[in-house]
């Protein structure tokens, strides 16, 4: 990449490197540092053309995350209504700014915006995508 003078390099993080679980601190560890690897690797391609960037995803959607959620409303009693369900889940446990998951399509694009050319200003970053779930400035 550095010899063609153009390339990117997206890694994907969790905002769990920012607010680590009690379960798993190995997994929240390497998400960590991935982030600080894209500062170096960004600072070590400066002026080349790459660009180097870490997406951090809050609860995405997925067909695990919807189960796993399901369940917990069948033992909560809180319905089978999917937006029902998700609402009361996140006020539960992951509250954010807009009261649902990201969905994998959601994460993807911006995957796709940073590998992009129109992105060439974007680099040494950690994007969360997040719904605002941790907000600060």
């Amino acid at each position: 990449m550095r010899q063609a003078g153009w390339g990117r390099v997206v890694q994907l993080a969790t905002v769990g490197a920012y607010r680590p679980g009690d379960r798993m601190p190995q997994y929240y560890a390497a998400k960590a540092a991935l982030a600080s690897t894209s500062l170096s690797l960004a600072q070590a391609l400066a002026g080349t053309g790459v660009t180097v960037n870490t997406v951090s995803p809050g609860l995405i959607r997925t067909l695990e995350v919807e189960a796993s959620f399901r369940a917990k409303a069948r033992r909560q009693g809180w319905g089978d209504d999917w937006d029902h369900i998700e609402a009361l889940a996140l006020a539960d446990t992951h509250p954010n700014l807009i009261g649902r998951m990201a969905r994998p399509e959601e994460v993807a694009d911006l995957v796709l915006f940073l590998a992009s050319n129109r992105a060439a200003c974007i680099t040494a970053q950690n994007i969360r995508i997040d719904g605002g779930a941790l907000v600060h400035y």
